[in-house]
């Protein structure tokens, strides 16, 4: 599972085929997957429920009506994720500055302990400007761990504590077993996919004459051949999918990368860090780098938030006066706790009123660490954002985190939003993937083929209660912008009271086939966030 809590159409389509247990049957004929992905309407993020018919947030609603000769105040999101290319044509002129900081003289500057930190900072990298691509999952971290004390041990051999440890372990060998099946699993099959796909071209465009076709065209062949009606069948399942080769190819990268990465016990990438990883009070390791290796994930997080409204170019971003603080955490794996508290110690005291958080794991043995950095923020008056995870769990009885529940305490972060994902359609708009709960989870916002910024000047479709998050935030730096006297709290309550809420309208239970529920106990909101009913209701807080 990709823990950085986003689903592309490749990552749909090999759930689609995992749980259909599709692949190449006994006598050799493909059989389809009946999931068929939508297109999503243009821009429907933003989109009002009532003016434009589409579940969006109303931003577009509350520009045009709200917010003309209104001022705004320049707010400082902090994104947490992969890495932003901050030279994104849409995103550039909404990258956060450190004044205090001379770009590429070596030198910390505003002395906060990180040199050159000019727009963010690295926590998965070194001084040298190398970075961590790949890592494992934190399941995989433990598993090696305790593997090395409890393997080959019955319970017999322990009592107390260590017989508490033993039964973890049990756990984490189950878990990791299950994980490593799944991926070996996946990969065989998508393997299967990519050679049916191929053959199918190849013979396609063999009958056909032609190198470039359309669907309508392999499906009006007539043809008693058996490679051709194998073929139509193939092409006309991709195609009911909106996938393409490169989608599959995808879905292939992903569960191969587990394999040999976020899996691998013997891989072990922190070296590249040259931090001492077990003093989790270590503060200062890192470099400047905020892009990374592969800033596609952080880049559509961003797009989502604050895109250039005003370029003409690209797409439109929910808040209009904000910058982007870049801090790079998590790779392609899980991120690790003590990177994550140090990226909230950095975002809160350099000057962030809100955090975005598109990530999530099933394990965190230094919970109590990263509670700390969350108490600070809370303390410090900054609103944190998260996303609840694509699993389709019930997170009110599966563990999730980071989470808003402290360990030591039994309290709650007050000032943290945690963010299910909706989608536009009109009955089922409570996404499949998504995580939930009535007590767990905030609020819900647009998650489903969201169109944002990715590197190079490029745009893509993704979707996950990764998108999801950061529309949430978007709203919430939005809102803030025109009434900068909200406090952490008061924003907070205006995001939940605002919503739009659906009642008592049934939708399929996320993770479920056919199992129903109202939407409203999806949440403890009770629906979906959305930018007009807050700025209006902030008015009020003044």
């Amino acid at each position: 599972m990709f823990k950085k809590l986003f689903f592309s159409v490749a990552l749909v389509l090999s759930i689609g085929l995992l749980k259909a247990q599709t692949s190449m049957e006994a006598d050799q004929t493909y059989v389809a997957v009946t999931d068929t992905i939508l297109k999503a309407p243009s821009n429907w993020f933003n989109l009002d429920p009532q003016t434009d018919m589409v579940r969006g947030v109303s931003t577009e609603k509350a520009y045009s009506e709200l917010l003309p000769n209104k001022k705004s105040k320049t707010v400082i999101v902090a994104i947490i994720d992969s890495g932003i290319d901050i030279e994104h044509e849409d995103l550039k002129d909404k990258i956060w500055v450190n004044k205090g900081e001379i770009a590429g003289n070596g030198i910390d500057d505003d002395k906060n302990g990180y040199i050159d930190d000019v727009h963010g900072w690295d926590f998965i990298g070194n001084a040298n400007g190398e970075c961590v691509s790949h890592d494992n999952l934190e399941l995989t971290r433990l598993y090696v761990k305790y593997k090395k004390v409890y393997d080959g041990k019955t319970a017999a051999d322990f009592k107390g504590k260590q017989l508490d440890e033993f039964k973890f372990y049990e756990e984490l060998k189950a878990d990791f077993e299950k994980e490593s099946q799944q991926a070996e699993q996946m990969v065989g099959m998508l393997n299967n996919f990519m050679t049916a796909y191929t053959n199918a071209d190849i013979a396609v465009k063999k009958f056909l004459n032609k190198d470039v076709y359309t669907n309508d065209e392999v499906q009006s062949i007539q043809s008693d051949d058996a490679e051709i009606a194998k073929a139509k069948q193939v092409l006309g399942t991709i195609a009911s999918m909106n996938i393409g080769i490169d989608d599959i190819k995808e879905g292939l990268d992903h569960y191969d990368n587990q394999l040999k990465y976020n899996l691998n016990v013997d891989f072990d990438p922190r070296g590249i860090v040259g931090d001492d990883y077990s003093n989790t009070k270590e503060k200062f390791y890192g470099n400047a780098n905020v892009k990374g290796s592969d800033a596609m994930h952080g880049t559509h997080v961003a797009g989502i938030i604050g895109a250039n409204r005003n370029n003409k170019i690209g797409i439109q971003g929910i808040a209009n006066d904000i910058q982007i603080m870049v801090i790079r955490t998590v790779p392609d794996g899980d991120e690790r706790d003590k990177d994550v508290a140090n990226s909230v110690y950095y975002a809160v005291d350099n000057g962030a009123k809100i955090i975005n958080m598109s990530f999530g794991k099933a394990y965190s043995p230094n919970k109590d660490v990263v509670d700390a950095a969350f108490k600070y923020a809370e303390k410090k008056g900054v609103l944190i954002v998260h996303a609840a995870g694509n699993d389709g769990q019930n997170n009110d009885v599966t563990k999730n985190y980071p989470n808003a529940y402290y360990l030591k305490s039994k309290k709650v972060c007050k000032t943290w939003i945690e963010v299910g994902a909706s989608s536009w359609e009109s009955k089922n708009f409570a996404a499949g993937f998504s995580n939930y709960g009535q007590k767990s989870v905030d609020v819900f916002a647009p998650g489903v083929e969201i169109y944002s910024t990715t590197p190079e000047n490029t745009y893509k479709n993704l979707q996950g209660t990764s998108m999801a998050c950061p529309v949430v935030t978007g709203v919430a730096a939005l809102v803030l912008s025109y009434y900068p006297n909200l406090t952490a709290l008061q924003l907070k309550d205006i995001i939940l009271k605002s919503v739009v809420n659906d009642g008592s309208s049934m939708v399929t239970v996320p993770g479920t086939q056919s199992d129903t529920m109202e939407f409203s106990k999806l949440c403890n909101s009770g629906g979906i966030v959305n930018a007009y009913n807050a700025l209006k209701l902030a008015e009020s807080y003044k």
